[in-house]
């Protein structure tokens, strides 16, 4: 589809604050998902777009992490398979529902995941055990869970990797952390190729919020320690409310 430069420069700016909410706290693709759909790109296509900005953020976010020396590949190594596979089921699932049952599954999913991050049980210390084999599994199997979910919809999937890499695998915030931004990487990649494949996937439009969301991680990362973090999150909620009751009066008219 044909976009006037106006909607451009939209895609851009909301993909700035979705880089901005990414790295202070999690939930960008609560912005810029439903964006693309108010947009008029249809649900698949707005769902493949999304995953280019999100490939080139994860890819960014790997690379400060080994920078640091705080990339964490062993639970990675364990659950990366799981995660691809799951999301290939998601994505192919994704691609063959109607707009309007779409439409109405992120709205939902949106106010879940919303009222999750504004509470962020994540932010707990993890109890730092040794890491059973009967962990190793349930992970193994919750990964699979996750990757459907992210290779379906995505909304709010790194929370919930966070939240399990921190109780089933037992790792500090910041190692679940790289776990979220390597397994991320991985299995959206591998959706985006399931939505190429099936031509749901507007690449300019795609590397337009790729690059808003670079700008603003990056402005993102100067004012995480600040106090102004906390207000990021309410302005979110707020607008993913509003955006959801949207969702969801369209679903049904």
């Amino acid at each position: 589809m044909e976009l006037e430069l106006w909607a451009y420069i939209v895609i851009f700016v909301v993909g700035f604050f979705a880089g901005v909410i990414n790295t202070v706290s999690a939930g960008g693709s609560l912005l810029t998902l439903p964006m693309l759909i108010f947009l008029g790109l249809p649900s698949a296509e707005a769902n493949g777009t999304n995953r280019v900005a999100i490939v080139v953020q994860s890819l960014s976010a790997v690379l400060a992490f080994k920078r640091k020396g705080k990339l964490e590949t062993k639970v990675s190594s364990i659950v990366a398979l799981p995660a691809i596979i799951g999301s290939i089921f998601g994505a192919m699932a994704a691609v063959s529902i109607s707009d309007a049952l779409f439409q109405l599954i992120l709205a939902i999913t949106m106010i879940v995941t919303i009222v999750f991050i504004v509470w962020d049980p994540s932010k707990r210390e993890a109890p730092g055990v040794m890491l059973s084999s009967n962990r190793k599994v349930l992970g193994m199997i919750a990964f699979f869970a996750i990757g459907f979910y992210g290779g379906f919809i995505q909304v709010g999937a790194g929370f919930y990797i966070v939240l399990t890499a921190m109780l089933i695998m037992q790792l500090s915030f910041i190692h679940a952390n790289s776990v979220k931004v390597m397994i991320t990487g991985l299995y959206i990649f591998v959706s985006l190729l399931v939505f190429g494949i099936n031509g749901e996937v507007n690449w300019w439009l795609g590397l337009v919020l790729a690059l808003g969301n670079a700008s603003g991680a990056w402005l993102g990362s100067n004012i995480i320690m600040s106090s102004q973090s906390k207000w990021i999150k309410w302005i979110l909620f707020v607008t993913v409310i509003v955006m959801s009751i949207r969702l969801i009066y369209e679903a049904f008219v």
